[in-house]
């Protein structure tokens, strides 16, 4: 894994750096630390990184400034802060974890777990946030019927019919989105509430049939569990 920590502290800076690597061994490829959120978006503007471990207070700038983009990228983003208060907001733009300092080993592990999928998020987001022209736009999950994979990227498909480009990939994001949202295909993530019936096509084949009328295929190993759901 390729992880950024944005930490103004040095202490806590070297003891998170330090636990990560004990965390990861072998599999931490690239380690780095900045105490700047310039500094910090400047990074993450090139470089490739799987994980951010975020402060909200880094040096007396506000860090959801650089969460809002954060989360908009390909990576996952930790927050790790004093600030507990701020904690529904982040996991509502999209964090995998917000984990309170002083911080454990065994709390930090549970953090890099989610951020593999390993474990599920502890809060449901509420919005996706995307890049645009003028900086990050805010997207409700609620306007989002279904998501479909766009090469590296993830497209969002919009109630009013427009649609989103997002950083993360389709595996990425899904780690992320609740439950009702579904994968139903290798390059189909749908909000399952949306859904009104399975329809069989030739050859085995399935198709979603969601409640505006939108068809998307159905993997056939993801037949079974999609039925049970829904029943």
């Amino acid at each position: 894994m390729r992880i950024l920590i944005v930490e103004d502290e040095a202490v806590i800076a070297r003891r998170l750096a330090r636990l990560v690597r004990e965390l990861l061994g072998d599999q931490l490829t690239r380690l780095d630390t900045c105490d700047d959120l310039d500094d910090a978006a400047r990074r993450l503007a090139g470089a490739a990184y799987d994980l951010v471990f975020l402060d909200l207070d880094v040096q007396g700038d506000d860090g959801f400034h650089l969460l809002r983009s954060a989360v908009a990228g390909a990576f996952h983003t930790v927050v790790v802060s004093a600030h507990t208060e701020r904690a529904i907001e982040a996991f509502e733009l999209g964090v995998v974890d917000f984990v309170p300092k002083p911080f454990s080993l065994a709390r930090l592990r549970q953090a890099v777990d989610r951020a593999r999928g390993v474990t599920a998020v502890a809060q449901p987001l509420r919005y996706l946030a995307i890049r645009a022209p003028d900086g990050v736009e805010l997207i409700a999950l609620d306007q989002v019927r279904h998501i479909s994979a766009a090469d590296d990227y993830a497209e969002l498909h919009l109630d009013d019919g427009s649609t989103r480009l997002h950083d993360k990939s389709l595996t990425t994001l899904a780690a992320v989105l609740p439950a009702h949202f579904v994968r139903i295909h290798r390059c189909h993530l749908v909000d399952l509430r949306r859904a009104s019936r399975l329809r069989a096509e030739p050859g085995s084949q399935y198709a979603l049939i969601l409640a505006d009328g939108t068809e998307l295929p159905v993997g056939r190993t993801r037949i079974a569990a999609l039925r049970e759901r829904m029943i």
